[in-house]
């Protein structure tokens, strides 16, 4: 069996998105490790388990905030949207709109630290 363990996930500062992600978002720290020579390997991801997120400090030029271009790269999904969707808001997320009903679920875009659109998804129940 194949699975995705990680991805990497261009960012500005490792600590403001560490605080973004586990404040914000409700992720684990699955590594904080600094390295021989300075190099620092953070992880993070959903409690849960399910692919990390290898928070990579991008170059001057990289596309911190527009990996995809202005599409939605990450789709965040939850068992409870209400839940997620007022912890979020109380940590200061920016959503695009308001949540709405989708044949595969109850949706909202929101922004990530960079701005970047995510899709927070709760599928319909079974």
């Amino acid at each position: 069996m194949l699975r995705l363990q990680n991805v990497t996930y261009l960012v500005r500062d490792q600590d403001e998105a560490l605080r973004f992600f586990v404040d914000a978002l409700g992720f684990e720290v699955r590594q904080d490790q600094t390295f021989d020579g300075g190099w620092r390997r953070v992880v993070v991801g959903p409690a849960e388990g399910g692919t990390g997120l290898v928070l990579a400090v991008g170059a001057a030029d990289a596309p911190v905030g527009a990996q995809a271009g202005a599409d939605v790269a990450f789709f965040l999904e939850t068992d409870d949207f209400a839940q997620a969707h007022s912890r979020m808001l109380a940590h200061g997320v920016r959503f695009r709109e308001e949540p709405r009903h989708e044949p595969y679920g109850i949706v909202a875009i929101f922004e990530d630290l960079y701005g970047a659109p995510w899709d927070l998804i709760e599928p319909p129940r079974a």
